[in-house]
This record gives C-alpha cells, structure tokens and sequence, in this order.
C-alpha cells in the first residue's frame, strides 16, 4: 500500500491530493477588485470614503458594472480575506515538482474546514 502516514505526511511537509492548505491572499484579492471593483476583506473606515479614479473605457466600465451584482462573498471567505491568508484544496495530484492546482474554499467547505481546524486546535 502507498497511502501516507498522517504523522510522516505532517513531518515533511508532504502535498497530496485533496489536502487542505494556506495559501497568500493578496493575488487573489487584486484579481477581485481589478475583476468586480470592489474591495475585499479590507474594513471600511469611515474617514476613508475617497477612491482614487482609474481610467478605464466606458465598455469597461459597463462590464464592471454589470458584474458587481454577482460579487458577493461570504462573511468567512471576507474574513480570510482581511487576515491574509485563505485556506484551499489541492485538486491535482502534485507531482515530483510539487506543482498543483487547486480551488479556494467557501461557503459550507469553508466553514466545515473552520470548524474542524478549531476543535483540532482546542484538544
């Protein structure tokens, strides 16, 4: 059998499919905003209402526009937005390179996952 040990797998660091990771926020933020307009997981301060005006063209403008009613996200996933941090999956078999693709988690993935990395945590 070539399953991994859970105590071997957590010692070197080893990536396998379906394995839940953290992963840095920032890339995935500034495709949100360039992608809807709108800021994520930054908290709104009153004082700072002023947005600096990018030029864009009116057709994309409109695409934006258009796009910001599908824009919501969960409380949690604005949450790890705001810490830095997201948690997601590896859908790929990584490889002797340790390249993968995966997907961010969210919505009852997300607060599954949240639930049981606190009991782990509380033990």
């Amino acid at each position: 059998s070539s399953g991994i040990n859970a105590e071997y797998g957590v010692r070197t660091k080893t990536l396998v499919k379906n394995a839940v990771i953290q992963v840095d926020s920032t890339p995935f933020r500034q495709w949100y905003e360039a992608h809807y307009g709108v800021t994520a997981g930054r908290k709104k301060r009153m004082g700072e209402e002023k947005k600096e005006e990018i030029s864009q063209s009116t057709h994309v403008k409109r695409k934006i526009a258009a796009r910001k009613e599908d824009s919501k996200i969960g409380q949690l996933l604005d949450d790890q937005f705001s810490t830095g941090r997201l948690y997601a999956c590896i859908a790929s078999r990584p490889g002797q390179s340790g390249r993968c693709d995966g997907y961010i988690l969210e919505g009852k993935e997300l607060e599954f996952y949240l639930k049981k990395m606190k009991m782990k945590k509380s033990k």
